[in-house]
């Protein structure tokens, strides 16, 4: 008996032209950067009055679209929403997320994240339209923005060491 294997013994079949370029496109999503489009998520504070122009219009109709989907109540988004900040800023998060969700070099489990954290978020608008308080009055209550004041105490205080042993 031989210890060699002998060619004749194995039938390798013929791989087509269509496997091997599906093989090689596996092979190069594994060590290539995701094509992810950078930069679709800024901060508010970043942007330019033209961006914040057809950021808030691209908000406004998601969050119709969103609130409409999902059957949520003015307890969770209130009708002034785009008058809160905290709850622009969840709002904004979630637009992102969902979008971010439905990107071309997802894998497919995207859609299943957000609906995953959507509980945790919907719970938090929740949280934030409590606190804002515009559902109880059925009206929008202004909310009051608090400014941490200038302290010369600070100035000091950030001049000097910190650290145990300094």
């Amino acid at each position: 008996m031989s210890t060699q294997a002998d060619d004749s013994d194995f039938e390798v079949g013929r791989v087509s032209d269509l496997d091997d370029e599906l093989t090689a496109e596996l092979f190069r999503s594994s060590f290539q950067p995701s094509p992810r489009t950078a930069g679709v998520t800024r901060r508010w504070r970043d942007m330019s009055a033209e961006q914040v122009a057809v950021v808030w219009q691209s908000l406004f109709d998601w969050v119709r679209w969103f609130v409409a989907t999902y059957q949520l109540t003015t307890s969770v988004v209130p009708d002034c929403w785009w008058r809160h900040s905290e709850v622009v800023a969840e709002l904004y998060a979630l637009q992102r997320a969902e979008m971010a969700s439905f990107t071309s070099d997802d894998s497919g489990f995207g859609p299943l994240a957000f609906h995953e954290r959507l509980p945790h978020a919907v719970e938090r608008l929740r949280t934030h339209t409590r606190t804002a308080g515009c559902v109880g009055l059925q009206s929008h209550k202004e909310p009051v923005i608090r400014v941490v004041p200038a302290d010369l105490a600070f100035d000091d205080w950030k001049l000097s060491a910190h650290q145990f042993g300094a």
